[in-house]
């Protein structure tokens, strides 16, 4: 049984997109630990950390996270990182691949459980879609690693429910809450876990758009989130660069 749990990563791990009531972000990481503590019937028995802060790189996680967590030595640890190195102009996955499997190495050694994940299939992203095949170039090495490490793999790229646009923040980088919970939920069963609800439970219907909606839409999007994105990335810039761990100790639930 997992009575401990530490999450490593970027963004996504942190949970930005699933805003909660303290102003801090949820995200998938959290509602996970939520869906194992409720397997232990003692009150605070389960402990959890999350570790991850927004924005940064495979380096930056193994040089300030991976430590951490080998230290903090729970049960299970969730290994997602590389993406934001994916999406920069000029990245290899091939050698992002090789610095992930020196880092899952580390952490397979000390640690019992590592679940590392695949990137989301970004065809249905703007500016993202045309790095459809690095991404899943990096996924096959992903899965590799995991073969050859043991490890369990969350695979957000067979995530099908998550393709949905309702499924994402309105930044179109992040997930939503709703997004959050489906991979919360599918991480679960990967780990053998009985979950209150289908991941892939399809969405009810929309409506449909018309061409103009979808236009400004776009439009907005464009000036609120892309611009002062491509602004950050050309100053060198991280939306985590004052950000820290949200959860940095191995505490109750």
């Amino acid at each position: 049984m997992i009575g401990s749990y530490t999450a490593i990563g970027d963004s996504f791990t942190e949970g930005v997109g699933d805003p909660g009531p303290d102003g801090r972000f949820v995200g998938w990481a959290d509602r996970l630990a939520v869906l194992l503590a409720d397997r232990i019937p003692e009150e605070g028995h389960f402990r959890y950390a999350n570790l991850a802060v927004r924005g940064r790189l495979l380096d930056q996680i193994v040089a300030e996270q991976v430590p951490r967590a080998k230290a903090l030595a729970p049960d299970l640890v969730t290994f997602c990182a590389g993406g934001n190195d994916i999406i920069r102009p000029g990245s290899d996955p091939d050698d992002v691949a090789e610095r992930f499997e020196r880092a899952v190495a580390e952490l397979t050694s000390a640690i019992g459980t590592v679940l590392v994940t695949t990137g989301f299939d970004t065809r249905g992203v703007p500016v993202l879609r045309h790095l459809r095949g690095k991404v899943a170039t990096y996924n096959g090495h992903v899965r590799a690693i995991a073969d050859r490490y043991g490890c369990p793999v969350l695979d957000l790229w067979s995530l099908r429910t998550v393709q949905d646009r309702r499924a994402w923040d309105h930044d179109r980088l992040h997930l939503s809450p709703e997004g959050h919970t489906r991979v919360a939920l599918r991480a679960a069963q990967v780990l053998g876990l009985e979950v209150p609800a289908d991941p892939d439970q399809p969405w009810p219907p929309l409506p449909p758009r018309g061409t103009l909606e979808v236009r400004r839409d776009d439009i907005h999007w464009a000036r609120e989130y892309l611009v002062p994105w491509i602004g950050r990335r050309l100053r060198g810039e991280s939306s985590g660069d004052r950000v820290s761990a949200k959860r940095p100790d191995l505490l109750p639930l």
